[in-house]
């Protein structure tokens, strides 16, 4: 397992932190989503045989934030 922090902005309540945890944790390979609204930060614990952090940026993306 691999382990990523990403800085995402626009993440400001609850509703956030639901939307980016909810999708990337759906993704296939990804075991653990953690979204900090203090820091603007998702950390992320993957199999990078089954998911790239293209594809969790991608998915974060869709849900409207912009990671940096």
């Amino acid at each position: 397992m691999k382990n990523v922090t990403l800085n995402v902005e626009g993440m400001s309540c609850g509703h956030c932190v639901n939307a980016v945890e909810g999708s990337v944790s759906k993704l296939q390979g990804v075991s653990e989503v953690k979204v900090n609204l203090e820091n603007g930060t998702v950390d992320v614990e993957y199999d990078a045989a089954a998911v790239g952090v293209d594809a969790i940026k991608e998915t974060i993306d869709d849900q409207g934030f912009d990671v940096k």
